[in-house]
């Protein structure tokens, strides 16, 4: 089955930068999508980016254009995040998730999730 475990949250100061990792098994598909997602207490999960494996195409949520990069070590099944200019808005826990295609990117389209790892920016 698929696994999922992501590493790299903690705490930062505003304007700062924190790698996020996530290490993926069990996928048997070649190619998929593979997604950052974060959650605040009382809202509902958000999309961050998303990659498709073995390409280039990505997306990002507005909020995080020019700031954060979604990329993909193929070799080592591992998916990052790398999130530079750090706001007190990006505090959350981060998700990484996975799917067949990306067709959508909302969270109920994911069927599998990591535990995810705590961001916190002050």
């Amino acid at each position: 089955h698929v696994q999922l475990v992501e590493s790299g949250g903690g705490s930062v100061q505003a304007g700062g930068s924190l790698r996020l990792s996530c290490a993926a098994s069990g996928i048997t598909y070649s190619r998929y999508c593979m997604a950052w997602f974060r959650q605040v207490p009382g809202k509902e999960r958000e999309g961050v980016a998303v990659i498709r494996t073995g390409s280039t195409s990505t997306w990002y949520a507005d909020s995080v254009k020019g700031r954060f990069t979604i990329s993909q070590d193929n070799a080592k099944n591992t998916l990052f995040l790398q999130m530079n200019s750090l706001k007190a808005e990006d505090t959350a826990m981060y998700y990484c998730a996975t799917r067949r295609y990306c067709a959508s990117i909302s969270p109920a389209a994911f069927g599998n999730w990591g535990q995810g790892t705590q961001v916190t920016v002050s």
